[in-house]
């Protein structure tokens, strides 16, 4: 009787033990989990989708059509999840950037380098009160135009009206500080309801040619079944362009596409008046004056590693000081173009910022000819060659969707995945890819689909050659004030973070123009030279 007694006492005290040990573990993973989500800055919350998108797949490039749906709509429920609705019936009751306040903590007459400045936000509406929710789509930067210099600053979002903007300060001289207002929460909330509505804001027109003349039509991401059409399937990724069919033309018969805006708004017209322009971009630190950096510590800065493929990403990854571009984690060198190219074979793959690059290499190396390819238009393919150097540089456009109002060939059209598995790879070859300003306008499960289809693809191409080099330039920030219901940079933003964390578990650098551009505060879709200067020098410091 004692024994069983002991023995139930035993029993007790280890259920009571396994107990405590299980909710000790249960709230500390809640803990984590909590904080990514309360700090949607932070990485973690993006290691959530990649852990639940990527890493199953990371050594097995074969994936089912099933599971490829699956991982989309993982993504998208998780990007839904931190962007709630936040449906509003007064203006008035939106973020308001002239009543938010701004407050620097712990403020000192002069800084020096290396130190780091925080502002702490406190959102309010316009009636003056304070926010209880987060989400509003924040810019942070600081910058010296008389020294061509600037940096993005860290946003760290609480949830509940306030915000933590960090900034390192990299140089010394007269510092400004910036925090845009690109657009109140309810605004997010309302772009991105608006943007998973529908396909139709873009017109596509395709032209078939039929005998010694060309015939229009309709054409399209989405199915439509009520007419009969030319569907146009890359069968092993599930992805697909429509056209209606030209009576008694043959599908194979489409040579040509052009595009317009549709005149169609999902935001109701109390939404669209968040879109102003008066109301996109709206600076919130205008009464502060610049402050003062001095290099306090006269110890040489220890000599930073080279950058290469595989080392951890910082916010922000880098700053710009006298128009030259300086990582914070490693260090840039001086690279001649054709010495670094010389016996390369170098993919451009994407949109027109990536072709950028090839005009650059073009009027930067004067033995680098240009090949004719029998083509026509703004968006056909171009193939650069320097014979005695033994360098080809070849740019090609990424499948659809491209928009664009001139007339461009589709007669050799493929989506990158389709490019990337023709491709041989070895030491000597180096893929550039870029996507995202052309599917801004359109659902994203469109470009979170093309983003996994490449990513797998260059996943074979690193397993048959694991000596090539794939870099992956991310999106840029574009002119603010241009169609926002389209291309606002809050559409592009949710696609650089999508495209950074489904391929960071592959071997491939990064280039993060998205970064560059707002340290340089650009705004332009196509960026100046001198930001595309400074990208391909990060680009031959991968290769040499």
């Amino acid at each position: 009787m004692k024994t069983t007694v002991a023995s139930r006492k035993s029993l007790l005290v280890l259920a009571i033990f396994l107990a405590i040990w299980i909710t000790f573990t249960v709230y500390n993973n809640y803990t984590k989990i909590w904080i990514a989500l309360k700090l949607p800055d932070s990485p973690y919350y993006w290691n959530l989708i990649a852990k639940s998108s990527c890493t199953q797949a990371a050594h097995n490039p074969v994936v089912s059509a099933a599971e490829n749906e699956l991982r989309i709509r993982e993504i998208l429920e998780k990007i839904d999840q931190l962007i709630p609705p936040r449906p509003f019936t007064y203006i008035n009751t939106t973020t308001s950037a002239a009543h938010s306040t701004a407050t620097i903590l712990n403020p000192q007459d002069t800084y020096c380098t290396g130190d780091q400045l925080d502002v702490l936000l406190e959102m309010r509406d316009h009636t003056g009160h304070k926010k209880k929710y987060g989400g509003d789509f924040l810019r942070a930067r600081i910058s010296s135009p008389i020294l061509k210099a600037g940096a993005s600053g860290k946003v760290t979002d609480f949830n509940n009206g306030t915000y933590l903007i960090t900034f390192p300060l990299f140089w010394e001289g007269q510092v400004s500080l910036s925090v845009l207002l690109m657009h109140p929460s309810e605004g997010v909330s309302a772009l991105w309801r608006s943007r998973n509505q529908a396909y139709d804001r873009v017109i596509f027109t395709g032209q078939f040619i039929n005998g010694k003349s060309y015939v229009s039509a309709d054409c399209t991401l989405a199915l439509n079944l009520s007419a009969e059409l030319c569907m146009y399937q890359d069968v092993q990724d599930n992805e697909a362009f429509y056209c209606m069919k030209p009576p008694r033309v043959p599908c194979a018969a489409l040579t040509h596409m052009q595009s317009k805006n549709k005149d169609v708004s999902y935001l109701s017209k109390r939404e669209r008046s968040l879109f102003e322009r008066s109301n996109v971009g709206v600076e919130i630190m205008k009464s502060f004056n610049v402050i003062s950096v001095s290099k306090c510590n006269t110890e040489t800065a220890p000599i930073k590693e080279k950058c290469k493929l595989g080392m951890t990403s910082t916010i922000p990854t880098g700053y710009a000081w006298k128009d030259t571009w300086n990582p914070v984690s490693c260090s840039l060198v001086p690279l001649k173009l054709e010495d670094c190219l010389r016996g390369k074979l170098v993919y451009l793959m994407g949109d027109s910022t990536l072709r950028q690059w090839i005009e650059y290499f073009k009027a930067s190396i004067n033995t680098l000819k240009s090949v004719d390819l029998h083509e026509s238009g703004k968006l056909q393919h171009q193939l650069a060659v320097d014979l005695d150097r033994n360098i080809h540089i070849q740019w090609q456009k990424h499948g659809y969707p491209l928009i664009g109002s001139l007339v461009y060939s589709v007669k050799e059209i493929e989506y990158i995945a389709r490019a990337i598995d023709r491709t041989g790879g070895d030491k000597n070859t180096v893929i550039v890819i870029s996507l995202g300003q052309h599917f801004r306008p359109f659902p994203i499960d469109l470009f979170i689909r093309r983003v996994l289809n490449v990513h797998k693809a260059v996943q074979r191409l690193l397993l048959r050659s694991p000596d090539t080099l794939v870099i992956i330039k991310t999106e840029n920030t574009r002119e603010i004030h241009s169609d926002v219901e389209r291309f606002s940079d809050f559409h592009g933003y949710i696609q650089y973070l999508i495209i950074k964390d489904i391929f960071q578990d592959l071997k491939v650098g990064i280039i993060d123009a998205w970064d560059i551009t707002v340290a340089y505060g650009t705004n332009e879709v196509h960026p100046p030279q001198y930001v595309i200067r400074n990208q391909i020098n990060i680009f031959l410091n991968y290769v040499c």
